[in-house]
């Protein structure tokens, strides 16, 4: 099996290319969505994160954002935060790799793949880029966005100029979705994985 890694900094499109792929046939395992589940309500981490972050669950529910504004301002507390998330998220990996053994390849959508140094653990990593003025543009229109916490999450990102030097493949998400979607059905063909189905 083809181990392939996609990522790229926030708001330049790995969810959309993600699904490309996988509408192409290719399975996807997607950390964040993992990390939602875990945190949603009554998630198998929520206690957890309740016990070591007072304050920041409520009726089972994880106010993301109470956490997000204690951890984005203190690498040793967002530490701590990663030390309970990552050997989750590398467990739910294992399990959906074993589920997907007899697949030719599969896709994981990993945002922080080169901060936490984990390409090695794949064949190929694509890396989702976009100029820098539209992926600003995409982060302020989410909900609950400022710029201090986009520079705050910036901070923590490898920048995406060396991303795409670290990338196999980049894919550029600045132009229509249509021009996303044939950069990711020419990287299948390159692969050897045809062209989607």
């Amino acid at each position: 099996m083809m181990r392939i890694a996609l990522t790229g900094s926030i708001g330049m499109g790995k969810s959309t290319v993600a699904g490309m792929f996988e509408r192409f046939g290719i399975p996807v395992f997607d950390a964040d969505a993992e990390v939602r589940r875990l945190q949603g309500k009554d998630g198998e981490l929520v206690d957890e994160i309740g016990r070591r972050f007072p304050g920041t669950v409520e009726n089972g529910c994880l106010d993301r954002d109470r956490l997000a504004a204690i951890v984005l301002e203190d690498p040793q507390e967002l530490a701590a935060l990663e030390a309970i998330i990552h050997p989750a998220v590398q467990a739910a990996r294992e399990r959906f790799i074993s589920d997907h053994e007899a697949a030719p390849a599969t896709l994981f959508d990993i945002p922080l793949l080169f901060e936490t140094a984990g390409e090695c653990a794949f064949d190929k990593v694509i890396v989702v880029s976009a100029p820098p003025d539209v992926q600003r543009q995409r982060v302020l229109e989410r909900s609950g966005m400022t710029p201090g916490k986009l520079a705050a999450i910036l901070d923590r990102q490898i920048p995406d100029p060396v991303k795409r030097e670290r990338a196999d493949f980049i894919i550029d998400t600045s132009g229509d979705l249509s021009t996303t979607e044939a950069q990711v059905r020419d990287i299948i063909a390159c692969l050897g994985l045809g062209a989607g189905g």
